[in-house]
C-alpha cells in the first residue's frame, strides 16, 4: 500500500514526511514504458511531488513540478493534488544512461544539472505561487533541498529512491522529507544529520521494512509523534470532455480543416497514455451549440 507518513519530534522542531510509493511508480511505468534509470528519475520526482503536494492543505489545491536539466530524459512534468495522488510523464521515456562506477542507476546523467526545478503551488486563488531554482545535480533529492533551501527558505534533507528488479519493474520506492522547525538547536541539525548517515539508502530500507522502518529510523532519538497516514496513488484526471473542449478551443480555421477531412480526430492524454477519439460530428454538434 503507498501512503505517506507525516510525523514530528516530541520537541516539536524536527518535521518528517516518508513516503512508499512502489505502487504508483509502477503504474507510471506501465504506462510510459519507461527505461530503468528514467523509472528512477520519474518515480523520485513523484515521491517528492506527492509529498509536497499533501501539504497543500486547501480543497482542490494542486502541485505542478517541472525539472529540466538539460539531460536526454527532457522534461519531468508531475502534477499532485492535495492529497498527494499523482501523475507525471517525461519527454523521452526510452532515454539512458551507462551506470555510475559504483553499479547504481545514473539518474543525474539522464537528468542533466545544466537547467532548472520550478515548484507552482495553486491554491485557486488569484496567482499561484511559483518558486524556481538551478539544479544542484540531477539527483532529484539534493535538488528538492536546494529548492526548499532557496525559495521556501526552509532547511531540508531529502532522500529519495526507486529499486529496479531484474525484469524492470519497481521493487521498492519512496523518500523521505526532513524539516527544521523555527528554534531548533544546533544539536537537534546534528542528531538529522547522524541519522539521515546511518539510514543510508532509502529503498533498501523501504524494501525490508516499509515506510515505517524508514521513519523509524529517520527518526531515531527524537519520539516522534505520528501525525497523519494517507494513502496515495498514480491518478490521472483524464476524461473525453476535457479533450473535447480543448480540441474545441483551437482556432476556427484549425476545426475548419478537421471537420473538412472528415477522418476521427485522435487525442492521447500525456499522463496516462488513454486515447481519446472524435468525429467531425462531435465537433459540429457540440460547437454548433
Amino acid at each position: 500500500m503507498d501512503q505517506i507518513i507525516k510525523s514530528i519530534s516530541n520537541d516539536g522542531y524536527v518535521s518528517v514526511s516518508v513516503i512508499s510509493s512502489q505502487g504508483l511508480c509502477e503504474c507510471a511505468r506501465v504506462f510510459h514504458d519507461t527505461s530503468p534509470v528514467v523509472t528512477a528519475a520519474l518515480g523520485r520526482t513523484l515521491s517528492a511531488a506527492s509529498i509536497i503536494g499533501s501539504q497543500l492543505k486547501k480543497p482542490g489545491a494542486s502541485l505542478t513540478v517541472r525539472i529540466d536539466g538539460g539531460g536526454p530524459v527532457g522534461s519531468i512534468l508531475v502534477v499532485s493534488d492535495n492529497d498527494g495522488n499523482v501523475r507525471g510523464y517525461v519527454s523521452n521515456p526510452h532515454a539512458d544512461a551507462p551506470k555510475r562506477e559504483d553499479g547504481k542507476l545514473n539518474v543525474g546523467a539522464v537528468v542533466g544539472h545544466d537547467g532548472m526545478i520550478s515548484v507552482v503551488k495553486d491554491f485557486g486563488e488569484k496567482e499561484p505561487y511559483t518558486g524556481a531554482t538551478r539544479l544542484v545535480s540531477g539527483e532529484i533529492a539534493e535538488d528538492f533541498a536546494a529548492y526548499f533551501a532557496a525559495s521556501e527558505q526552509i532547511p531540508s534533507a531529502c532522500a529519495f529512491g526507486v529499486l529496479i528488479d531484474r525484469d524492470r519493474s519497481v521493487l521498492a520506492a519512496g523518500g523521505y522529507i526532513v524539516q527544521l522547525l523555527p528554534g531548533a538547536s544546533d544539536e537537534l541539525i546534528d542528531m538529522v544529520e547522524r541519522n539521515v548517515k546511518s539510514t543510508g539508502s532509502v529503498s533498501d530500507v523501504l524494501c525490508l521494512g516499509g515506510a515505517e522502518a524508514l521513519l523509524d529510523s529517520v527518526m531515531s532519538g527524537f519520539s516522534p509523534k505520528v501525525l497523519e497516514r494517507q494513502r496515495v496513488e498514480y491518478r490521472c484526471t483524464c476524461n473525453a470532455q476535457r479533450f473535447l473542449s480543448a480540441v474545441l478551443s483551437l482556432e476556427k480555421s484549425e476545426l475548419d480543416d478537421m471537420r473538412s477531412a472528415n477522418v476521427p480526430i485522435e487525442v492521447c492524454c500525456q499522463f496516462c497514455d488513454a486515447v481519446y477519439n472524435f468525429s467531425p460530428e462531435d465537433l459540429v454538434i457540440v460547437n454548433d451549440d
